[in-house]
């Protein structure tokens, strides 16, 4: 591609006015020296959320020729791709605003990074020699995390994007998002949390119909299982990998091993061995598609030799991929908690008592004592209620937490325990509050 027409598609870009998309609550703070870098699973905004970005650059008065946004995955750019000559870029931006060379400060927006070859040493050089700001985006974690940090020498600073969240739906919405409420705003959020149960947090489906949401499901995940994770690390036996999914997404909440994760696929045929299936379970995560949650241990290598517990990006995506998963409630809503609280932390475990009962959730704070959360989806029944209150005021008891929280579908009370207090609490509710629980 020559200079002319690189600068005439970046023009064109720049003059591109697509839609903003459902406002973002994601606060990223820029690094001077270091591009920022946003990372998560595929179709949950990352690209929307770098025009909201440049939006508000744009607002605070930012000339519209000082921002460039360029989308890898625009067919303008493929022959570009293979010819490893993305250095032509800032060549052809400054050939069309020579003035604004070291002058002004330019920001680079460059969407879906990884389908470049040699982008590193680019992005590097970039920030080396010109005034700048850079923004990146992709789609697999360790991309954007470990080979930037090696590539670039820590250089680059990653912030992690997830499905849209509850508190970003009620706000899509136009409903109150803030605690307290008045009974009003209250049913307003206990029915918009009855829809968004249904229909997740990818925002393309947010206003399509069911059926449309199942399809579009279903597509997403064909497509997070070729692009991000056979054809980046070339696997020889992508069906094998295929299924190992559909069963880890049909297993959500439930405790599994790479033993019998490898003995499963030899099941039906595939010769993987266990080396293998724990690549195929570090690339999944990578991927942020399903995410491994280990035993709380103080040890590390305790902690990683004891079964792990799986969870999904999405619960609307595991139910539209696994019709079976629909029928356990419980399990879901897990998944629902799970997502809320690793979206503000990767220090999220499951926690096993003395007694060997569970507690779904364990997670470590900075000066606090652990967060412990217990997820069940009604305890209406007196044995389930006995059973869950049980485990959490055991837990408590041995981790020194004075209080505990018991997350259901809607009912809400507190409950006084010789571990302390256990806060039964409705899932919209906890959703909402997870940031106070987690400075």
């Amino acid at each position: 591609m020559q200079i002319n027409e690189l600068q005439d598609l970046l023009i064109d870009m720049q003059k591109n006015n697509l839609p903003l998309g459902i406002p973002r609550q994601i606060s990223i703070n820029e690094a001077p020296g270091m591009a920022t870098t946003i990372i998560g699973v595929r179709r949950c905004g990352k690209s929307t959320l770098c025009r909201q970005i440049s939006h508000r650059l744009l607002e605070n008065e930012v000339p519209q020729e000082n921002i460039v946004f360029l989308d890898f995955f625009d067919d303008r750019l493929w022959e570009l791709l293979p010819a490893g000559n993305i250095g032509l870029l800032p060549d052809a931006y400054y050939s069309l605003f020579p003035m604004k060379r070291y002058a002004e400060c330019v920001y680079f927006f460059f969407d879906e990074i990884q389908l470049v070859q040699r982008w590193e040493p680019f992005i590097d050089r970039l920030q080396r020699t010109e005034n700048c700001k850079i923004y990146l985006t992709g789609s697999s974690a360790k991309l954007l995390s470990t080979e930037v940090s090696t590539e670039m020498r820590g250089r680059s600073l990653s912030w992690e994007l997830f499905p849209i969240s509850f508190r970003e739906f009620l706000s899509w919405k136009g409903l109150q998002t803030t605690l307290p409420m008045a009974a009003k705003d209250k049913a307003h959020a206990m029915h918009a949390f009855d829809e968004y149960w249904n229909v997740g947090g990818f925002p393309r489906v947010l206003s399509s119909d069911a059926y449309m949401r199942i399809m579009i499901h279903q597509q997403y995940f064909e497509s997070m299982i070729l692009r991000d994770i056979v054809e980046r690390h070339d696997i020889s036996h992508p069906k094998a990998l295929s299924n190992l999914m559909h069963r880890l997404v049909a297993s959500i909440g439930s405790l599994y091993s790479v033993n019998k994760l490898t003995e499963y696929v030899k099941s039906i045929g595939y010769n993987v061995p266990k080396a293998s299936i724990s690549d195929y379970l570090e690339w999944i995560d990578d991927a942020f598609v399903l995410f491994t949650v280990r035993k709380y241990d103080e040890s590390f290598s305790k902690s990683n030799v004891n079964s792990k517990k799986i969870y999904c990006i999405d619960h609307a995506l595991a139910r539209s991929i696994c019709p079976k998963i629909s029928k356990d409630d419980g399990h879901l809503l897990e998944n629902v908690v799970f997502i809320g609280l690793r979206s503000m932390t990767k220090s999220v475990y499951y926690y096993r008592t003395s007694k060997l009962t569970e507690v779904d959730f364990f997670v470590q704070r900075r000066d606090l004592f652990p967060l412990l959360v217990q997820v069940c989806y009604t305890i209406e029944d007196t044995k389930t209620r006995r059973r869950e209150v049980d485990a959490l005021s055991q837990a408590m008891k041995e981790v020194g937490a004075p209080q505990g929280y018991l997350v259901t579908y809607s009912h809400e009370e507190r409950i006084d325990t010789s571990a302390g207090v256990i806060a039964v609490m409705p899932a919209w509710r906890f959703l909402l509050e997870i940031a106070s629980m987690l400075p």
